[in-house]
């Protein structure tokens, strides 16, 4: 039966990846649909490009959150039912392909940023908290996004197994699920790698004057189109 009560868990937690924030929040807020503008990628950062910060920061948090539940859930009531460790890391990992593969919205997801960094911070808050930091860091001092999710990525799983015995203790599981996690996001960012080597890849605040800041640009046209149709109904 506990592997039963896991395997529930898991799924669970990956349908609730699969809600994606960024497309449900700009449709109750009237909102043009994400998919459809700067860089087509249905998350925070293009939500920002909407001009809506508020939809922005919504859409961040509900992403976030729907990393961090699936982890506390089965930590906090899972025990009873046998569910341990091993249940916790592919809880949290379910929930991270939910949001890149989401099957409500015909598999097409984000890059899962903010869903990763839900997951570790259910994970251990610490943890969590040290990644972030990673990620601020990295996105005052270059102004790149993209740099600052891939360090985070990249240092997420290096910082969980040298902290172990300090501030946790590390469990093989959780390393794995970390791992894959870290080289998904990777994988996910790989137009955005290809870009900041060329030098083409647009900074944060940018309004299309960086080179290749196409993502900018396409989403300074949906203000303006919006405004086209509006005068064209006045006629």
């Amino acid at each position: 039966m506990p592997v039963v009560y896991s395997v529930l868990a898991v799924v669970a937690a990956y349908l609730l990846g699969s809600l994606s924030f960024a497309v449900i929040v700009t449709r109750v807020m009237g909102l043009n649909d994400p998919r459809t503008y700067g860089s087509k990628n249905p998350g925070a950062t293009n939500v920002l490009r909407s001009g809506s910060k508020a939809a922005a920061v919504v859409t961040l948090l509900l992403d976030a959150i729907k990393g961090w539940l699936p982890v506390v859930l089965v930590r906090w009531f899972g025990e009873p039912w046998g569910l341990g460790e091993g249940t916790v890391a592919m809880a949290g990992l379910a929930a991270f392909v939910g949001h890149l593969w989401p099957v409500f919205f015909r598999f097409e997801g984000g890059k899962g940023v903010a869903t990763a960094l839900g997951v570790l911070v259910g994970l251990s808050g610490w943890l969590g908290l040290a990644v972030g930091v990673v990620w601020l860091v990295v996105a005052l001092v270059s102004r790149y996004s993209s740099l600052a999710s891939l360090s985070a990525a990249v240092l997420a799983p290096i910082i969980y197994v040298l902290a172990s015995g300090l501030l946790w203790y590390s469990e093989r599981s959780i390393v794995a699920a970390i791992v894959v996690m870290s080289a998904l996001l990777v994988w996910r960012h790989r137009e955005n790698i290809t870009r900041l080597i060329q030098g083409k890849e647009s900074r944060l605040g940018s309004k299309g004057k960086d080179k290749g800041a196409s993502g900018d640009t396409a989403a300074s046209k949906v203000p303006q189109q919006a405004s086209q149709r509006k005068k064209h109904k006045r006629h």
